[in-house]
């Protein structure tokens, strides 16, 4: 599933096809609603290309990338739909997407084997990120840090558990590779500020690091019952939401304290979102509309 960026809609993938729903918002004094309806927007493009494991909107919302089952990366114009980059066999299944902040990279996983860096003007490969040992790529999210510098995280999967490497957009270089978690993290993202980094477990744990110091800094054991299969933060950055593979929803509340840079959380599951939206959430996916 991806969400466009303006708030138009978003574009959920089926077994063979992918279809585009616009939102319905519904507010007044006591609450504010929110649905989704099918749009009677058809994407040609993407009918009967099979299961696409990965949809991403880049940040202006200008651009659709789609990853499909069969490791065909597709890349489009939106909302023209013109297609500026079709690569059969990118990777022999695609399981992940993101563009870079500035809109010129576009990264990609496949289940095995090394992420790949597209330029997405030229249409080309420019980087492969080749893993080390016994790494497993499961996820990946450019960010930008307060200096404007731009870097990729890739979370992996280890003999040890899970682990977050860090990579140079400038070189493509790796920075660096922190070992964060014992269990497989099967759920990653970034806060939109760059200042915290999000990981949920297989176990049903979450876990807040700061970017900086790659350190914890809130933990919560069985937030879910089952695995972390979405997160995502709050637009200000200050509540992460998560959902698991038992249908359940949470909030955690990141509370910064200027003087030690320590975060306090709140966490407790989640009927309705007051202020934000009254979500039926599946499993797979995880929406925050602020």
């Amino acid at each position: 599933m991806g969400v466009h960026p303006g708030r138009d809609g978003l574009i959920c993938s089926m077994p063979k096809s992918c279809r585009w729903f616009e939102w319905e918002v519904e507010k007044s004094e006591e609450v504010h609603k929110l649905g989704l309806k099918l749009s009677g927007k058809v994407l040609t493009q993407l009918e009967d290309v099979g299961q696409q494991l990965a949809l991403v909107f880049n940040k202006e919302g200008s651009a659709l990338a789609a990853g499909g089952q069969d490791g065909n990366l597709r890349v489009f114009k939106w909302p023209s739909m013109e297609i500026t980059l079709n690569e059969a066999g990118a990777h022999t299944t695609l399981k992940d997407l993101d563009f870079s902040p500035d809109g010129k990279y576009l990264v990609s996983l496949g289940n095995s084997g090394p992420a790949r860096v597209w330029g997405v003007t030229s249409s080309t490969v420019i980087a492969s990120l080749p893993k080390e040992n016994d790494e497993v790529f499961s996820s990946c999210k450019f960010s930008e840090s307060s200096d404007k510098n731009q870097v990729l995280y890739i979370a992996a999967v280890t003999g040890k558990g899970g682990s977050i490497v860090t990579w140079n957009p400038a070189t493509w270089k790796r920075m660096g590779s922190k070992s964060v978690a014992r269990d497989t993290i099967s759920a990653f993202n970034v806060s939109p500020d760059g200042k915290f980094l999000a990981c949920g477990t297989i176990q049903g744990d979450i876990l807040i690091l700061n970017s900086t110091s790659m350190r914890v800094q809130t933990m919560v054991r069985k937030a879910h019952l089952g695995f972390v299969t979405a997160l995502a933060f709050s637009h200000d950055s200050r509540a992460l939401a998560s959902v698991s593979l038992d249908s359940s929803a949470r909030v955690t509340l990141i509370e910064e304290r200027k003087k030690t840079g320590s975060t306090r959380s709140w966490v407790g599951p989640v009927d309705r979102l007051d202020g934000w939206m009254e979500p039926v959430i599946p499993s797979t996916c995880l929406i925050i509309y602020c």
